[in-house]
C-alpha cells in the first residue's frame, strides 16, 4: 500500500532556514558551518522550502549565479545547491515541487541555464526533471560519486504554462 498524500506548500526561504535541514541530510558527519555556501547572503540567490501541514521542513534547495564551469560563455547560468528533502519523505513529489519553485527563480531573474553536481544516487531524479549529464561520475571525498549535469530553463512565459504553480499542492507519490 502507498502512503498517504499530504499537502505542501512551497515558498521562499531565508538560507538558513535551510541549514539545519542540509546538514541532517547532506553533510551529517561534517561541521555544520559546511552547509554555509558563498551566496547564500546574495539578494538574488533564492533559497525554496517544502512544509509539509503542520509545518514541518520537508525539503530544500537553493538556486545561485554562479558560472557553468563547462559553458563559461552562457553568462545567466545558475547553480542548484543543497537540494534536500527529509528522510522519510522521499518520493511523494517533494524535491520536484522545490524544485519546479527554484527553476521559476532562475527564469524570472532571466537565467538561461541550470547546473548541479548531483549524487549519482539522485541522477534519475534530475534526468525526469529534465537535466543531463556531463562528462564522467567522480568520487567526492566524504560525500560519495558525483556527476555534473544541466538544463536549459525555459522562460517565464513557458514555464508557467507547463508548470502550474498550485502551491499548496499535495505529495504525489512516484
Amino acid at each position: 500500500m502507498g502512503r498517504s498524500v499530504e499537502r505542501i506548500r512551497v515558498e521562499q526561504i531565508p538560507a538558513e532556514a535551510s541549514f539545519q535541514l542540509r546538514h541532517r541530510v547532506l553533510r551529517p558527519h561534517q561541521q555544520s558551518s559546511i552547509v554555509l555556501f558563498p551566496g547564500d547572503d546574495d539578494p538574488e540567490t533564492g533559497t525554496y522550502a517544502a512544509f509539509g501541514p503542520k509545518d514541518e521542513l520537508f525539503g530544500v534547495a537553493t538556486v545561485l549565479w554562479e558560472p557553468c564551469p563547462w559553458r563559461p560563455e552562457v553568462e545567466e547560468a545558475w547553480r542548484l545547491r543543497g537540494m534536500a528533502t527529509r528522510e522519510g519523505r522521499r518520493g511523494l513529489g517533494i524535491g520536484g515541487a522545490v524544485l519546479s519553485a527554484a527553476m521559476d527563480h532562475v527564469a524570472r531573474a532571466d537565467g538561461v541555464l541550470l547546473w548541479c553536481n548531483a549524487r549519482t544516487a539522485a541522477r534519475r531524479f534530475y534526468e525526469r526533471a529534465g537535466f543531463v549529464p556531463h562528462g564522467e561520475p567522480w568520487e567526492e571525498p566524504e560525500l560519495g560519486e558525483h556527476i555534473a549535469m544541466w538544463r536549459n530553463v525555459p522562460p517565464v512565459s513557458v514555464l508557467a504554462r507547463a508548470i502550474k504553480p498550485s502551491h499548496p499542492r499535495p505529495m504525489r507519490e512516484d
